[in-house]
């Protein structure tokens, strides 16, 4: 059975790419950035020479004069929103993302304290109750580990694997 392909990572090439090697980890194609921003750019680029060309080759002087005030008209006022708070809440997103979902890792400690406090007795029947549930709860964790995590499915790719452990 494979792995399914959620996302693609190049974590151990990152890791392994040396500072001559790593302009071939850009040219990977599957789940790279070019792969990602290539329609944009190619719209940017398509826009940026129409205008250019338009500028340059249509124009009269006094129209060049007229869209340079507009440029620096507009220039003026996309200083209103600075850059660095656009970043910052950008980035005041990203790590709210990866805290939240830090914070929603299933965590057997916390079941394990609550099924400690609720399953009582101090004889073989409660000791055998409370370490069944914690067996289950241990897979559970291991089943939703080995559908997200690479590292997991690798150590356990198959049930077997999983129920001989």
């Amino acid at each position: 059975k494979k792995l399914p392909k959620m996302t693609v990572t190049y974590s151990s090439k990152v890791a392994n790419a040396t500072f001559f090697g790593f302009h071939r980890l850009l040219c990977k194609w599957r789940g790279s950035i070019y792969k990602l921003l290539y329609r944009e750019f190619i719209v940017f680029a398509v826009f940026y020479t129409a205008i250019s060309v338009v500028y340059r080759l249509l124009l009269t002087g006094a129209q060049k004069r007229y869209f340079e005030k507009l440029s620096i008209y507009c220039d003026r006022y996309a200083e209103q929103i600075p850059v660095t708070f656009v970043l910052g809440f950008y980035v005041t997103l990203v790590v709210n993302r990866w805290w939240n979902q830090f914070v929603n890792l299933p965590w057997p400690d916390r079941l394990m304290f609550l099924i400690s406090s609720s399953v009582h007795g101090r004889d073989e029947h409660g000791r055998l109750l409370r370490r069944t549930l914690m067996r289950y709860v241990n897979l559970t964790s291991l089943l939703i580990f080995r559908s997200v995590s690479t590292a997991v499915y690798k150590r356990f790719p198959t049930m077997d694997h999983v129920v001989e452990a």
